[in-house]
């Protein structure tokens, strides 16, 4: 099969046009080609997209199956919709199921589109827990300590996301020095604590202007701290979690290109039923959007692909920003390299996006 991509991302730049040959499932070579003609024809090729932040897909959420078969699961379920990789993310829980995480991690580690694990709590502020459970949050202790070295010692990358206000500035030091990716989030932190935190190791942020404090004219807090950093940022662009207004003025108030990124924070109704249990309750989709018995908003009802075609179509960004914050910026903040088109590649880990929409062409 003969696919013309009109633009791509190949050789660490964007070009086109692009004529791709695929065998088998299987990417068998790509070239630059003006004016030919194929069995397909997309607006772009690029290699797919990379989500930092993905609570469950397929029926399945990491908290509720902490193993490598539920691993497996999510990330196959992400791969058929334009995420190539991504990184499963465990919730505030009970330290026995953050073992079992760690664990399945490492059985897991090697897996096609498996690149990590996102910790997510439980070293978090409950006056912005959201949906985590206020039962399981705790002070930075020993066991997650010694989890996370376990994870560093077999060369996993991980994201801890914790409340820098909750946690010693030492030990900020000592996970970043560890490798750690360490993000604020889940805070109540003002922005002398978000500083001394930046100082100290914090490398990103984690769901932008969710369950942290709004900013002031007179208090930036957390927010307006992290927006006039360099260190980078995740944001939910399903239209719920934050407005598409509010998302494209932080995108563009940062001091630094290639520091914002799309994160999914997707959940298991992903590929899956439209409601699932989560710390004995069920979420459910309303209008939309996941929510649980309180009323709060509980992951997302989203992909990250979707999320690319809100930030063109409802932020106004342009093709080839939204791809960077989808596919290439994640991997920055992991300290990853950026995948390329390559031959031999499964076409998994490849995106196609039709001309109109920015839609992911199957």
């Amino acid at each position: 099969m003969i696919i013309i991509a009109k633009r791509g991302w190949v050789a660490g730049q964007f070009c086109g046009p692009l004529r791709l040959e695929v065998e088998n499932g299987r990417l068998l070579g790509w070239r630059t080609a003006a004016g030919a003609r194929g069995d397909l024809e997309v607006a772009f090729a690029g290699p797919a997209l990379t989500d930092l932040q993905v609570n469950g897909a397929g029926g399945v959420m990491l908290n509720s199956q902490p193993d490598a078969s539920g691993i497996a699961t999510i990330i196959d379920t992400l791969r058929a919709r334009g995420t190539g990789w991504a990184m499963p993310t465990l919730i505030t829980c009970e330290p026995e199921r953050l073992t079992r995480a760690t664990d399945a991690a490492i059985e897991a580690f090697g897996m096609d589109g498996f690149i990590g694990l996102h910790i997510e709590g439980p070293h978090i502020n409950p006056a912005k827990r959201g949906t985590h459970q206020a039962g399981f949050i705790r002070p930075f202790d020993e066991r997650t300590m010694t989890d996370l070295r376990r994870l560093r010692a077999k060369g996993i990358p991980v994201m801890l996301t914790l409340a820098p206000e909750c946690v010693d500035l030492s030990v900020i030091a000592e996970l970043a020095e560890m490798g750690v990716v360490v993000s604020g989030g889940h805070t109540m932190a003002d922005a002398s604590r978000t500083q001394a935190a930046l100082a100290a190791g914090l490398r990103c942020f984690t769901h932008l202007y969710n369950a942290m404090p709004a900013m002031g004219s007179r208090s930036p807090n957390l927010l307006g701290a992290a927006i006039a950093s360099d260190a980078y940022a995740g944001i939910i662009l399903d239209g719920h979690h934050v407005d598409y207004t509010m998302a494209a003025i932080a995108c563009r108030a940062r001091p630094e290109t290639g520091r914002m990124f799309m994160i999914s924070d997707a959940m298991a109704t992903i590929g899956g039923p439209e409601h699932f249990e989560l710390y004995g309750q069920t979420i459910h989709l309303e209008n939309g959007a996941l929510v649980n018995a309180e009323g709060a908003l509980a992951g997302a009802h989203t992909d990250l692909a979707h999320c690319l075609y809100n930030a063109v179509h409802h932020m106004g960004l342009s093709p080839e920003t939204a791809y960077e914050m989808a596919a290439l910026v994640p991997r920055d903040a992991m300290r990853l390299p950026r995948p390329d088109l390559a031959a031999g590649m499964a076409m998994a880990e490849v995106i196609l996006l039709d001309d109109a929409c920015c839609r992911v062409v199957p």
